[in-house]
């Protein structure tokens, strides 16, 4: 803790004072001798011994607070290493529990996913030490939880596409594999129907007023659909906009590693909020209560997500539970407390009460 003069109890206007005399620090003035400050102007014998005691206490207590707090910090260190030994051996007995077993319809698996366009181009890691090393590395994905394992329930739609799924389901659990996904079990073949062309003056109607630019995202909608497409091209007064998807009509190479199995009940909520967009490194911040009789699953949500528009996160989260979970989990709710925050002093309270504090603090000098 970083203490200064103006800390010590009585010195108030006397701290120029002493630090003309070369006492600049709450070290020094506790060292000082009371016949040294007497010497100095407006500085009596009352006063030396008061701020000179006061100087030493501060310093015992700030003693007792480093001492205090070096201790908490130690323990924490400690319990995240006893947690960090303990998830590392929990990771040990599933290994040797599933070596060598086929991975299984409805399994909820940890997966990492290398994958990489026909070029040679990765658009896709599991881990920091790939992102990096393909030059993607995205440090606000990394905050995001980007670059982790990728949750799947196997054999379930929307998380492999069905390439992936077939391989992955002649897998061994840890087993590592490298394959190559042909464009009709990956990202389709490419749909000339998908290609649309647009009038310009059309196309700055859709989308908000703005022109096209090569490359840029488009989202159009239409009869309560939306479709994205990307702009490819602007010709003689048309914009052509590409609805396939970016990777469609190509083979993709993955490399592949099946690295956990997940078991316990609160990881699988973990995962799945994970997988709605909540960063992994707040999920601990959201306190989760499960009722078995009920079947009802509370989630409260956490200050600093008061705020956030939140209302397709919870919709998804919720029926991908209700959906995956279901033997588990009937119902969802989403619990927000909002505290009452205390009305603010009047400013002229605030001012009256500095005012009445400090001429209590020059009648101590006085009586110094």
């Amino acid at each position: 803790m970083s203490l200064n003069l103006s800390d010590v109890k009585g010195v108030g206007k006397k701290e120029d004072t002493l630090k003309e005399a070369g006492i600049d620090s709450v070290e020094k003035l506790a060292s000082s001798k009371l016949e040294d400050l007497t010497e100095l102007k407006g500085i009596g014998k009352a006063t030396a011994e008061k701020i000179v005691e006061n100087a030493r206490s501060l310093l015992n207590e700030s003693t007792k607070d480093d001492s205090a707090e070096q201790i908490q910090e130690d323990a924490i260190e400690k319990k995240e290493k006893e947690k960090a030994q303990e998830e590392l051996k929990k990771l040990e007995e599933r290994k040797t529990k599933l070596q060598g077993k086929k991975v299984e319809e409805g399994d909820f698996v940890l997966i990492k996913i290398t994958g990489r366009t026909q070029k040679g181009t990765i658009f896709r890691v599991s881990s920091e030490e790939d992102a990096k090393k393909a030059g993607i590395y995205d440090e606000n994905k990394a905050r995001q939880g980007m670059y982790n394992p990728e949750f799947v329930i196997m054999g379930k739609p929307g998380f492999l596409n069905e390439g992936l799924t077939e391989t992955i389901k002649e897998m061994n659990f840890f087993e590592k594999k490298s394959v190559r996904i042909p464009p009709t079990k990956a990202y389709g073949k490419r749909d000339p129907q998908k290609i649309e062309r647009i009038g310009i003056a059309k196309f700055r109607r859709l989308n908000e007023g703005k022109n096209p630019e090569l490359g840029k995202e488009f989202v159009k909608q239409s009869q309560g659909q939306m479709q994205r497409g990307t702009v490819t091209n602007v010709m003689q007064g048309r914009v052509i906009v590409d609805y396939n998807h970016p990777l469609a009509g190509q083979s993709i190479d993955y490399n592949l590693e099946i690295v956990d199995k997940i078991e316990d009940f609160n990881k699988k909520i973990e995962y799945f909020m994970i997988n709605k967009g909540i960063p992994s490194e707040n999920v601990s911040d959201f306190h989760v209560s499960y009722i078995p009789k009920s079947k009802t699953l509370e989630i409260s949500i956490p200050k600093m997500f008061l705020f956030q528009n939140l209302t397709y996160v919870k919709f998804g989260l919720a029926m991908d539970l209700q959906t995956h979970m279901a033997e588990e989990i009937d119902d969802v709710k989403f619990i927000e407390v909002y505290e009452k925050i205390p009305l603010p002093t009047t400013p002229s309270e605030s001012v009256m009460q500095k005012v009445e504090d400090f001429n209590k603090e020059e009648d101590k000098e006085e009586e110094g």
